[in-house]
């Protein structure tokens, strides 16, 4: 059958080469890879599978290549090749065999190299992503726009995709030429260009015409619709894609195969998309690689066809003679025939663009347009893979993983996914996964977020596959655990997974016999998942992180109904080891309580560790759903350890670090629960568990932990507050006759001449300690103890030596705050005038004995402690105090003006106890531990200035440590930088030249003469000092030397503002 010619392109024939062959920085076997590449000499062993593009040249061809090649080796550049335009016969082109010819390349092609387009356009061509503008105004009508052009259609969103395309090839039906005129137009609009396409240039060549448009395209504009921002435009990308993909279905059967249609749009597109112009560029892209995608779905089609047809012939062709017909074993021939002859045109206009356009645009120097190539090959490899699922096109992906780009990098990691999820694909995948996997594994750590959880996934995938057992190495493996203590709350959870599928799974070989189960002593049948908790402890165990449980438990939670089967972990806590079992040793018995301890934690709050959730100013919310979630779980856990808790802490009731652990458990309670399921016996077992761990125990934390679990039990809106609150009397009170008790002995002692021994010095001690941790959490003030423990106030300072024992007098010291801030919430909740008064007096008394404490404290820990109260006692008694109760005049005589002397005192302690540099070699737990009490010091001073509670200027001090003790704290000095700018930009600015004044007369002192090349004279000329110098250039001109010194509003410029932003 004769068919009418027209514009041709040769589909088999290969694309021109790049004036040089893209060469790798380092040959490498088969695939290779490298994170960087760079161009260098022509590898000249290539032969047939160049990396620009696929060899389908003859044998006598290729020492001409070589010889062109050689001849232009100092000449490469990253200009498109020119876009054949051939004419030739369809039997011509299917004469070729129209597929890929060659092998693999030795090493993946370098990165795209920076080019420079046509003069013009700044941001223009082949210079990356350029930002999307923050608003681009909604498309509108200009003068000579034809509003029916497909163009406009879309781009107004008029008309349904189908009735547009329906309408398009009745006017194609009707006249060819104008409709290809139409649809030629609509590309180079839809580029941004308002060149006009008439008949007459359609009869030009392909060539001319891009030149033609090129020349008529706006310089000045660095958008077009692709890049545009806005609902609009948004609309019309999704409308171009579907545009296309729509065209091609309703074309399938019978007007691409009319050689003209196909041949002259893909001629179009193939020229657009060698472009000089990024906006050409991206559109034609995007359109050959979604008509790719379109061709794909056809092939799917005529294939099952193909199929069907083939099995009507040979069900036709089995039959009897009698009962067969001839006329229609022919008829299904001839549409085989021409079924296998559309088959073969697909294959070969998929084969010439590959060639032509992606081989080309894969590392074009624009990401997005390297993004969208990776893209649409995963869709063609998961739809097609008889065609596209081979190693000569899987290596395009590969060497792209090493994309500067994290956008294309995880483009790359999507096209793969399900690649490796289909079973039945798994297996052309074996050579790839050998090449790249190493690749794929380092990119768990991608810097971007979302690649690297990308990537975990698809690790998980290829761990899946089991295409062999060593595809992943222990190596591999041990980096993808290490992520579950990731600050990345995605990357964790991702990593979660690949421990459930690695580690943490029960499912037995096939065939296997399952063993039987194992129990107890006393013969309680082990739970299933108690095997993968044993596990999940020597993991927990082996990572030597056990600081950080919470951040394993949160990566697992989600995932893993293991985290939240309170029962298995009871029974292996709780039951004997049973024949055949290893029994817990106290290390695996302590990690198993931490962890279960964390689980309980997240799943009765739903809040992720810290550091891991939102931040303050976005705090976590959870939905009705997740609330309902953490509302059951809550329920669920409240009801197991109300029964068992009491055992455990029976169990572990000489270990304090268990027991810290595991007294915090109540803290997460429905304690509504021990009314509704009738658990009275129960709590009263738990409250008396308390009270024993009070009296016994003599660690810190274990006290205080028991303290915060009563204050919680004690919650006044629930059902068990009365027998909670009997209970707590009983406690408080135990804690405050012990210490007068020990008190009275250790002062009767004392007065008789006698000396306390070792006991009588412990009883004080211990006593003290539990009086100061109960009064943090529970009112003491009604036992009347203040005149006790005030009495040895004056004991703290150096002048007045006693044989009291120093850790002693820090536990009276915190006691008397604690009763000072009890008070004040006495006096806030029940005004009255007496305790006003009294309270004032104690305030000032002890504010006093601080003072000197700070001054000439017996000890460092005794200075440290006075210190941080009186920081806390400054902003408790600040001015809001008043202010929050402005009826009430007793408030107005509570609050705490504080003095000059005090301010240079609190100055001195931090410059003292915070700005100074121990060595602690060999000692890095006590280096931080040091750190942590340092930062904490420095933050108390800072509160003072972020609440405004003494001037700015008093942080000129702090400021001038910014640089040197950066690393330390200054993130703290940087937080108190921009709260007290907000307070008032200019005072802030002063203090900051203060600091600098500061900085400068201690270099005097160090250096009479200094140079400019000294250590602190470089520390002046840092940026932020430097923006300081701009803000006050900017503002000190329109202040008044009267109103300097004043803390009154002002109308700093936007540009000082910024520059203060970039000084913080």
């Amino acid at each position: 059958m004769h068919r009418r010619g027209g514009k041709r392109i040769r589909m088999d024939d290969p694309p021109p080469e790049y004036v040089n062959p893209m060469t790798p920085a380092t040959p490498m076997t088969d695939y290779g890879g490298q994170s960087v590449h760079e161009p260098e000499t022509p590898n000249v062993n290539y032969s047939g599978f160049n990396v620009g593009a696929v060899a389908n040249s003859t044998a006598a061809e290729a020492p001409r290549e070589e010889a062109e090649e050689s001849h232009h080796e100092e000449e490469e550049t990253r200009s498109p090749s020119p876009t054949p335009t051939k004419r030739v016969t369809r039997s011509r082109g299917r004469r070729g065999d129209g597929g890929f010819v060659g092998r693999l390349a030795e090493s993946p092609p370098p990165p795209p190299l920076r080019r420079r387009g046509r003069g013009g356009r700044g941001r223009g061509r082949g210079r990356g992503t350029a930002p999307p503008p923050a608003y681009s105004p909604p498309p509108v009508l200009l003068p000579g726009d034809d509003e029916n052009s497909l163009y406009n259609i879309l781009r107004f969103n008029k008309t349904a995709i189908n009735q547009v395309v329906d309408m398009w090839i009745e006017e194609y039906k009707t006249n060819r030429e104008a409709a290809l005129v139409q649809l030629m137009q609509f590309f180079i609009n839809a580029s941004g260009c308002r060149g006009k396409v008439t008949p007459d240039m359609a009869q030009m060549d392909h060539t001319l015409i891009i030149k033609k448009m090129t020349q008529e395209f706006d310089e000045e504009s660095g958008e077009y619709p692709l890049i545009m921002s806005g609902q609009t435009w948004k609309k019309f990308r999704s409308n171009f894609c579907e545009f296309i993909q729509t065209l091609v279905k309703m074309c399938q059967y019978s007007i691409i195969y009319d050689q003209y249609l196909m041949d002259n749009i893909i001629s179009l597109l193939t020229g657009l998309s060698d472009s000089q112009v990024r906006a050409f560029r991206h559109t034609a892209t995007l359109a050959v690689m979604k008509l790719m995608t379109a061709l794909v779905d056809v092939a799917l089609l005529t294939s099952v066809n193909c199929d069907n047809c083939l099995r009507q012939y040979e069900a036709e062709r089995l039959k009897a003679r009698d009962k067969r017909a001839n006329e229609r074993l022919e008829v299904l021939v001839a549409k085989r025939q021409e079924l296998e002859e559309n088959m073969e045109e697909i294959k070969n206009m998929l084969s010439y663009m590959f060639k032509s356009v992606f081989v080309h645009r894969y590392r074009d120097t624009l990401p997005d347009i390297r993004a969208i190539t990776m893209a649409e090959i995963g869709i063609w490899m998961e739809k097609f893979p008889a065609h596209f699922l081979d190693d000569l096109y899987l290596k395009y992906i590969g060497w792209t993983l090493h994309d500067k780009v994290g956008e294309v990098r995880l483009r790359c990691l999507q096209a793969l996914q399900p690649l490796y999820e289909c079973e039945e694909l798994k297996g052309k995948l074996e050579l790839f996964t050998s090449k790249f996997k190493d690749r794929i594994v380092s990119m768990t750590l991608d810097k971007e977020t979302e690649v690297a959880v990308h990537a975990v996934k698809l690790v998980i995938a290829i761990l899946k596959c089991r295409m062999h057992p060593d595809v992943l190495t222990d190596k591999d493996c041990e980096n993808v655990y290490e992520l579950v203590y990731s600050s990345c709350r995605a990357v964790a959870a991702a990593a979660g997974e690949f421990l459930n599928v690695r580690l943490f799974r029960n499912d037995e070989p096939p065939g296997a016999v399952p063993p039987p189960p194992a129990r107890s002593r006393r013969g309680k049948q082990r739970l299933p998942n108690t095997p993968l908790i044993r596990d999940l402890v020597q993991f927990f165990i082996e990572s030597e992180l056990h600081e950080h449980g919470a951040y394993l438990v949160d990566s697992l939670i989600e995932s893993n109904p293991m985290m939240k089967d309170w029962e298995c972990m009871t029974d292996l806590l709780l039951e004997e080891a049973g024949p055949g079992e290893e029994a817990l040793d106290n290390r695996q018995e302590s990690s198993l309580i931490e962890l279960m301890v964390c689980c309980v934690r997240q799943a009765s709050t739903g809040e992720p560790p810290v550091g891991r959730g939102a931040s303050r100013k976005h705090h976590h919310m959870l939905s009705k759903e997740q609330a309902k979630v953490v509302s059951d779980d809550r329920s669920k856990m409240t009801a197991h350890f109300i029964v068992t808790l009491p055992a455990l802490l029976d169990k572990f009731g000489a270990d304090p670090e268990k027991l810290t652990n595991l007294v915090s458990i109540p803290q997460y309670f429905d304690l509504e629960l021990y009314t509704t399921q009738r658990q009275e016996g129960n709590l009263t077992l738990l409250l008396n568990k308390l009270r024993d761990i009070v009296s016994v125990q003599t660690e810190s934390e274990v006290l205080e932990t028991c303290g915060r679990t009563l204050e919680l039990l004690c919650s006044e809106q629930c059902g068990v507050y009365t027998r909670c609150n009997v209970a707590r009397a009983t406690i408080t009170d135990m804690c405050v006759n012990r210490y007068k008790e020990a008190i009275d002995d250790y002062r009767s002692l004392l007065e008789g001449g006698e000396t306390p021994d070792a006991d009588e010095l412990f009883n004080v001690i211990n006593s003290l300690r539990k009086v100061s941790i109960m009064y943090m959490c529970h009112n003491l003030n009604d036992t009347n103890i203040w005149d006790s423990l005030f009495e040895d106030l004056p004991k703290c300072v150096k002048e007045n030596e006693s044989q009291m024992p120093p850790q002693a007098l820090v536990y009276v010291v915190r006691a008397c705050f604690y009763a000072v801030v009890w008070g004040l919430h006495g006096v806030e909740s029940r005004a009255s005038a007496g305790a006003a008064a009294e309270l004032r007096g104690r305030l000032r008394a002890y504010v006093a004995h601080c003072t000197h404490i700070v001054r000439r404290g017996a000890t460092p820990a005794l200075q440290e402690e006075a210190y941080t109260s009186l920081c806390d006692l400054l902003i408790l008694f600040a001015d809001q105090l008043a202010l929050h109760h402005p009826a009430d005049p007793d408030m107005r005589q509570l609050v705490l003006q504080p003095d000059p002397d005090l301010l240079d005192m609190l100055n001195a302690f931090i410059q003292e106890f915070v700005f100074v540099h121990h060595n602690y070699d060999g000692q890095d737990e006590r280096r931080i531990e040091e750190l942590h009490k340092r930062r904490n010091f420095l933050a108390a001073y800072c509160k003072l200035i972020v609440y405004n509670v003494v001037p700015i200027r008093r942080a000129a001090d702090v400021f001038k440590h910014y640089i040197k003790c950066y690393n330390d704290y200054g993130d703290i000095i940087k937080a108190t930088l921009s709260k007290a700018r907000e307070i008032n930009k200019l005072n802030c600015a002063l203090t900051m030249e203060l600091a600098m004044q500061a900085l400068f007369h201690d270099m005097l002192l160090k250096h009479p003469a200094p140079s400019r090349q000294l250590p602190e004279m470089l520390e002046l000329k840092v940026p932020p000092y430097y923006s300081i110098i701009l803000i006050l250039y900017q503002l000190l001109p329109a202040v008044s030397p009267a109103s300097r010194g004043q803390n009154d509003e002002e109308d700093g410029d936007d540009n000082a503002e910024s520059d203060a932003e970039q000084a913080g």
